[in-house]
C-alpha cells in the first residue's frame, strides 16, 4: 500500500514538474515573439506617422 501512495506521489510531482517547464518554455516564446514583432509593428507605426505628418505638413 505505502508503495502505491509513493508511486502516485511521485507521478504528481512529475506531471508539475512537466506541466511547469511547459508553461516556462511557452513564456519564453511569448516573450521572444512579442520582442521580435513589437519592433516591427512599432517601425510600421512609426512609417504611418511619419507619412501622416509630412502629408499634414505640405497641405
Amino acid at each position: 500500500m505505502k508503495g502505491l501512495v509513493r508511486r502516485l506521489r511521485n507521478k504528481k510531482a512529475q506531471s508539475l514538474v512537466e506541466y511547469g517547464l511547459i508553461i516556462a518554455l511557452i513564456a519564453i516564446v511569448c516573450i521572444v515573439a512579442l520582442r521580435l514583432l513589437g519592433n516591427s509593428a512599432r517601425n510600421q507605426l512609426n512609417d504611418v506617422a511619419g507619412e501622416i505628418g509630412s502629408t499634414t505638413a505640405g497641405s
